[in-house]
């Protein structure tokens, strides 16, 4: 069976690239194909990894400005050539699940989310995009065209499974198909026995408007107590001046420095709503609770009291009343991971490994 796998775009280092990498694992001989490829931005992550990308690539500023190639994107997409192939396999959030595939062969997409800026997130997208005026005013036109090619592109998929059951309800509303749940994969070995826990809060995030680490900063300006912030993005100068003497930015860290800060944190920030939320599980999988946003996918991972406590408004007042109340030495490492271990990379492969020989009897939407 000749399989082959896609993915958006390998331009960071990301929940959805991770997935990637445990199917090229299954899979290591499947070729991968993608809107572009960053190798500066992934490094020694994709090294090795035999890429195809598209036209987009090829153009000036393909790989740097690729946002302003969004027209293109369905083009470049339906411009892959996979005959030859029995499967595809496709770690999807935005369009490349619109591949055409052989009539007899299977196409899978594992749905991280439908495409964000189209559809939950499309007004937020375009008010948030540091654009100049005209271009966020001909913006909208263009997402309506594209929101249509992404639905139609939607049917073309064969099987979906969503990384939570968040996502398939979004699958089931907006794309009108079913999706079988299979939690993402998450290293929750990695980080052994747990660490006494220090004086400090954490988050862990892309600096991103989305994100809202923005009501993380301002709670923590107001409380006074240590926060410290993993991750970069285009928000890091604004949040910086925002932020307090009691914040502290590291910057984007390797994987086990990051893993060093969680092990010995009091607990996670998480303000977002999130597909499945990824450093909530690694976090866990610590020993150490979170605080998040009671929303998206905190709610299938944390257990309230259990592992965590979840705050019901997307506010800094909600959130400071949170870390005022929480109290870390009431929660039971051991007992986090047990959690964790849910989500494990051996949970993943068992599910996927059953789920491709049993596939569900699921048949595509009529246009």
């Amino acid at each position: 069976m000749n399989i082959a796998l896609a993915h958006d775009h390998l331009n960071q280092i990301g929940g959805a690239e991770k997935v990637l990498a445990e199917f090229h694992k299954l899979y290591p001989a499947a070729p991968i194909y993608t809107l572009l490829h960053d190798q500066q931005a992934m490094g020694e992550f994709t090294k090795g990894w035999n890429i195809h990308s598209s036209f987009i690539q090829d153009w000036p500023g393909g790989v740097k400005f690729f946002k302003w190639f969004l027209t293109l994107m369905p083009a470049a997409v339906e411009n892959f050539d996979l005959r030859g192939y029995d499967v595809v396999i496709s770690s999807a959030s935005a369009l490349i699940k619109g591949i055409l595939v052989q009539p007899q062969a299977l196409n899978i997409c594992y749905c991280h989310t439908p495409t964000r800026y189209l559809w939950s997130d499309t007004h937020s997208y375009t008010s948030d995009l540091p654009q100049p005026k005209i271009v966020k005013k001909i913006l909208p036109f263009i997402l309506t065209r594209l929101r249509q090619w992404d639905y139609i592109a939607a049917q073309r998929v064969d099987y979906y499974v969503a990384n939570s059951q968040f996502v398939a309800n979004r699958i089931a509303k907006y794309y009108h198909r079913p999706a079988k749940v299979i939690y993402p994969p998450v290293d929750t070995d990695l980080w052994g026995a747990p660490q006494e826990p220090e004086d400090y809060f954490l988050v862990v995030s892309r600096l991103r408007p989305y994100k809202r680490v923005d009501l993380v900063i301002k709670a923590f300006n107001k409380i006074g107590l240590p926060l410290k912030i993993i991750g970069d993005g285009e928000q890091i100068q604004e949040l910086k001046k925002m932020a307090g003497q009691n914040v502290e930015f590291l910057g984007q860290l390797n994987e086990q420095a990051k893993a060093q800060y969680m092990s010995r944190c009091r607990a996670l920030i998480h303000p977002q709503e999130e597909d499945f939320g990824l450093t909530v599980v690694e976090t866990m999988a610590a020993g150490r609770p979170v605080i998040a946003y009671g929303s998206g996918g905190a709610l299938e991972t944390i257990e309230p009291g259990v592992s965590g406590v979840l705050f019901d408004e997307q506010s800094w007042e909600a959130l400071a009343d949170a870390v005022i109340r929480f109290r870390y030495q009431t929660f039971d490492p051991l007992v986090i991971q047990a959690r964790a271990k849910k989500f494990s990379r051996d949970n993943f492969i068992n599910q996927w490994q059953d789920f491709m020989t049993n596939l569900p009897s699921v048949k595509k939407s009529s246009l």
